[in-house]
């Protein structure tokens, strides 16, 4: 009889030595007695997520850690959000991910725009875009707050015909075939890119000077709405701007992971890409709000216990770590990895189920981004034997048993094999 798994991914959660904190990482740093419990009960490994060289975004870190070879998918960020935000998308339809930025004479100041819009600025600055009629003249659309300064935008094909062929409106990231990379060694100020058709065909020569005009409309828009002259006012960061990248025309075509492995699964998470993509594969989704305290972690963990009486995949996305990775934040990072072993893992009563803890991508604080570093993994419980290690750290991962996983998509038929 196949035993519940319990796949426990920490978004960013790899890093790299910090020089100034004695050439550790936020792991080593961490104090993390609930997880280092789990750890030297069990066996681990270090894995690249998609695979050596490649800098994944969460799109494609997830879907490979979910079994989907992210190169033979029609993959895009823009629908997986679209789809993850409940927006309306239909083959055809073009689909970003978008940021609110801070922009000034031509150059971009901050890609989050201080990463402190609240909810209620979004939904007010992404009100004022929907109803300009100079930007409704251009093209039927949708944009839609999601999380902070996140968007998804949805470009509706009555109208227009579109190629998702277009390079990012975002410094950031790169198109690189069907995967979009995290790009290091960017630096701001840095002028605005314009986006350019990746292929000869005039759909795509169109789609690009749709979204380059669009994108300058809404900084039209945006600059003097009420939301940023108070920003201004009380010395923050004005929302002025619509980073776009990752455009898309069509839901990828997968098996699901029913159709696939035979697994009755769920997700538990809370950020759009994670919820569109187990729309995607065919799970079922516990949606919570992005809580990170530590009752908030303590929510997910009973929830995930109380799904494994019914599913055989329990998927639980944490976003604790990812973002003072990208802020450079060593201490932040460290107390959000805190934070989640004494919320989340201090209440994992494991009993007759295998666990995996692993990690989406790394985000390292010296690099404030993706980097194509390998994450630890940790498998443990029902019939695991421990490999000696101790901490769930990327030193340990990389002498433990389970060795060097290539590829993200191997591990859940691993997982599947151990929980027989």
């Amino acid at each position: 009889m196949r035993k519940p798994i319990l796949y426990v991914i920490l978004d960013g959660v790899g890093d790299l030595p910090f020089p100034e904190r004695g050439n550790k990482t936020p792991l080593e740093a961490a104090a993390t007695p609930h997880l280092d419990k789990f750890t030297a009960k069990g066996m681990m490994g270090i894995v690249y997520t998609v695979k050596r060289g490649i800098a994944p975004e969460s799109d494609a870190g997830v879907f490979s850690l979910l079994s989907y070879d992210p190169s033979k998918l029609d993959l895009s960020r823009g629908v997986v959000e679209a789809i993850g935000s409940g927006m309306e998308f239909k083959n055809g339809d073009l689909a970003l991910r978008c940021n609110f930025a801070t922009v000034q004479d031509g150059q971009i100041m901050d890609r989050r725009a201080g990463r402190n819009v609240s909810t209620e600025e979004a939904r007010e600055l992404v009100e004022a875009v929907n109803r300009d009629p100079k930007l409704k003249a251009l093209a039927d659309f949708e944009l839609k707050a999601t999380i902070g300064h996140r968007c998804a935008l949805v470009f509706h094909g009555a109208r227009n015909r579109f190629s998702g062929a277009i390079s990012n409106l975002d410094p950031a990231y790169s198109r690189k075939g069907s995967v979009t990379v995290a790009l290091s060694g960017v630096t701001l100020p840095t002028p605005i890119p314009k986006c350019v058709p990746l292929n000869k065909t005039k759909t795509a020569a169109e789609t690009a000077k749709l979204v380059n005009q669009f994108a300058g409309q809404v900084h039209e828009t945006l600059r003097e709405q009420p939301v940023n002259i108070r920003r201004r006012d009380h010395g923050g960061l004005p929302a002025n701007f619509l980073l776009m990248r990752d455009a898309g025309t069509k839901t990828p075509k997968v098996r699901t992971l029913k159709e696939k492995f035979g697994l009755r699964s769920v997700a538990v998470a809370d950020m759009p890409v994670e919820l569109g993509i187990a729309k995607v594969i065919g799970m079922d989704a516990e949606v919570f709000p992005p809580d990170r305290s530590l009752e908030g972690y303590s929510q997910r963990a009973r929830k995930a216990l109380e799904l494994a009486a019914t599913y055989d995949l329990v998927y639980v996305h944490l976003k604790g770590p990812d973002e003072p990775g990208h802020d450079g934040d060593f201490d932040g990072k460290r107390i959000s990895i805190e934070d989640i072993d004494a919320g989340f893992f201090a209440g994992l009563e494991l009993g007759s189920k295998l666990l995996c803890v692993t990690a989406d991508h790394s985000t390292p604080c010296i690099v404030k981004g993706h980097t194509d570093d390998p994450v630890p993994i940790l498998v443990t419980g029902l019939n695991v034997k421990s490999d000696g290690s101790i901490r769930f750290t990327e030193k340990s991962g990389e002498k433990g048993k389970l060795g060097k996983i290539r590829h993200g998509y191997e591990i859940l038929r691993m997982l599947k094999r151990l929980a027989q």
